[in-house]
């Protein structure tokens, strides 16, 4: 009787679903369907690429070394133009954290312009801000670097102005009764307590950089992907290879390199 007791004591495995959740759900696999539906998915063309493939990557090997001084040189620049970008749109992210954050914004509309400036670099894709800020700067790695900051920024401010929107209101309000300044209260009380969580996101950010400098070349941005794209019209697949191996132990050692200074700072 008491194992009995006990068993029937134990909570459900699954809670109960309300009706509007289970429509809700309905509708989330109604999406999944229709989507799966008209993305033309293809068993069959897929059984016949695979030989594709095998032809390509036999074309692709062994990489070719002749091109690697140019290689070594445009990759260089896309590693700077990744560090340039993560470096300004961290710089930018601080003051559009603080006047987007709730508990440190002045004024509540300035607070709503602030998320809408935030959201419009976060929605728009970075390859869109290349091709804008390569119209407007022109072709180079300038458009590049300007293109990574902007979509850095969308993506630190937003998680900067949630991470001092989650701290303590102790000490800030703390210093507030002592008479200090609303920019003495962030410096002072804000930025320390969320220091570590700003330092995780900076890297976060520069690792997705480094992965986005890469593409920015094919629309004139610079960097590797100018190599990639002329290698790609001549159907030199062998320094396409090259360049691809390129990029992969470039992008590993950036993100060892960002998760061991995670480890080590935080």
């Amino acid at each position: 009787m008491a194992y009995r007791s006990a068993t029937s004591a134990l909570p459900p495995r699954l809670p109960r679903t309300g009706v509007l959740s289970f429509l809700a759900y309905l509708m989330a696999a109604a999406i999944i369907l229709w989507s799966l539906g008209n993305s033309e998915l293809s068993l069959a063309k897929l059984a016949r690429g695979v030989p594709e493939i095998g032809r390509l990557v036999g074309e692709m090997f062994p990489p070719a070394l002749d091109r690697m001084p140019s290689i070594g040189t445009t990759l260089l620049q896309t590693f700077q133009m990744a560090v340039a970008g993560t470096f300004l749109g961290v710089v930018l992210s601080l003051p559009l954290a603080v006047l987007s954050a709730r508990n440190t914004s002045p004024h509540w509309s300035v607070q709503v312009a602030t998320r809408g400036i935030v959201t419009a670099c976060r929605t728009v894709p970075d390859l869109i801000w290349a091709i804008i800020f390569v119209i407007t700067v022109g072709l180079g790695p300038f458009a590049g670097v300007l293109a990574l900051m902007v979509d850095t920024t969308g993506f630190c401010a937003r998680f900067f102005a949630e991470a001092m929107e989650e701290t303590d209101e102790g000490p800030p309000e703390a210093l507030r009764s002592l008479g200090a300044t609303p920019t003495a209260t962030v410096v002072s009380a804000v930025f320390p307590a969320t220091l570590p969580s700003m330092i995780a996101t900076s890297l976060f950010a520069f690792e997705k950089a480094t992965r986005s400098s890469v593409v920015l070349g094919l629309v004139g941005a610079g960097g590797i992907g100018v190599e990639l794209m002329a290698a790609m019209d001549m159907y030199d697949y062998r320094n396409v290879s090259t360049i691809i191996l390129c990029v992969f132990v470039m992008v590993l050692a950036v993100e060892h390199l960002s998760s061991a200074l995670r480890q080590r700072i935080l």
